[in-house]
C-alpha cells in the first residue's frame, strides 16, 4: 500500500474484512512528509475481499482489495 504525505501527519492504516471486523493495523505513527510504502503480509488470511482505510489528519481514504492465494 503506497501513500504520500504533503506534510508531517499522524497516519493510521487498518485492514478490515468484508464484514467490517478489523484484521490488522499496519501503521499507527507520526510520519514526515514524503512517499511511503507498506507491505501487507496476508499469510494467515484466506482469499477474499478486504477493505483498507488510510487516515492522515483530515484526510480519509477507503479502498477495497481482493486477496487471491
Amino acid at each position: 500500500i503506497r501513500y504520500q504525505l504533503p506534510k508531517e501527519s499522524k497516519v493510521v492504516i487498518k485492514i478490515y474484512n468484508i464484514l467490517g471486523s478489523k484484521v490488522v493495523e499496519l501503521v499507527n505513527d507520526k510520519k514526515e512528509a514524503g512517499v511511503y510504502e507498506v507491505e501487507f503480509k496476508a499469510d494467515n488470511l484466506s482469499s477474499g475481499t478486504y477493505i483498507y482505510r488510510i487516515i492522515a489528519d483530515n484526510f480519509v481514504q477507503t479502498k477495497m482489495m481482493v486477496l487471491l492465494k
